[in-house]
């Protein structure tokens, strides 16, 4: 009688277990959660908007420590904070809470931040075929503003000090390529390129808005703008790598910076 009971409870315990293993691999793991369309569009905008509320914050604080505003007239405060980089410094700063945003609007996805923003490292390849095509796409460029007489020059280069040069070089050429490759390249993309939009329009469209940050340039700056922001697109979608965007972004910025300091300074 024992042996029969051990036996039936066996059998239950295999046939329960057989069940419940059988329904486990029936349950599918949970999809990945991507904002869509109008609300990555709607994030993106949170995160430009604290950047640019962050950024006249932290210049009003640094300032207010110089005690620039109550002695200084407004043009002669903008003259003095090219030449110390108070301006360059408040963008690298407000960077942190924009990216902030980011990492919050991609953490209540249930998404790590890094896998969402595809931050893989490029391998020597990718990195190389890219900054060879920019080269090319740069050297044109750069012969064609060259032969133009009526050039313009960056305000910086003719205001800032040695200081200022120096906080300007890292905020060009780390600062806004993180901060610029993270929400165009990196948030944005993925959001709107598994949209409607499919890949190819969310690079030309990220490549339209990137180009709209920079409406300060004369219409030649914007157009080279826009097609240097489509090859940062390509970049971006055929390696998965936001990183590879960003190496080739502070390249070209770091270009910029020494063509028109040696050409115009």
């Amino acid at each position: 009688m024992a042996k029969h009971t051990f036996a039936a409870t066996l059998l239950q315990k295999i046939d329960m277990s057989d069940f419940e293993n059988a329904n486990s691999s029936l349950v599918s793991p949970r999809p990945l959660r991507t904002w869509d369309f109008m609300e990555t569009t709607f994030v993106a905008l949170i995160a430009y908007g604290v950047f640019i509320f962050a950024s006249e914050f932290f210049f009003n604080i640094i300032s207010d420590v110089y005690d620039g505003r109550k002695t200084l007239s407004p043009a002669q405060l903008q003259t003095w904070a090219m030449q110390e980089g108070l301006e360059s410094t408040a963008l690298i700063l407000a960077s942190l809470p924009a990216i902030a945003v980011l990492w919050i609007a991609i953490r209540m996805a249930r998404r790590e931040f890094a896998e969402y923003l595809a931050l893989n490292w490029p391998n020597p390849g990718e990195l190389g075929r890219a900054l060879a095509i920019m080269a090319i796409v740069l050297m044109v460029e750069s012969l064609v503003v060259a032969g133009t007489k009526n050039a313009p020059v960056d305000p910086y280069l003719r205001a800032a000090g040695a200081s200022g040069l120096l906080i300007y070089l890292i905020s060009a050429c780390i600062g806004s390529p993180l901060m610029e490759e993270f929400l165009v390249r990196g948030f944005m993309f993925r959001g709107w390129s598994q949209s409607f939009l499919g890949p190819i329009g969310a690079i030309v469209l990220t490549s339209v808005v990137w180009t709209m940050l920079h409406t300060q340039r004369d219409w030649f700056a914007q157009f080279c703008i826009f097609v240097t922001g489509v090859l940062l697109g390509h970049f971006r979608w055929r390696s998965n790598s936001t990183w590879l965007a960003v190496m080739v972004h502070s390249a070209i910025n770091i270009f910029v910076f020494f063509f028109w300091t040696l050409l115009y300074a």
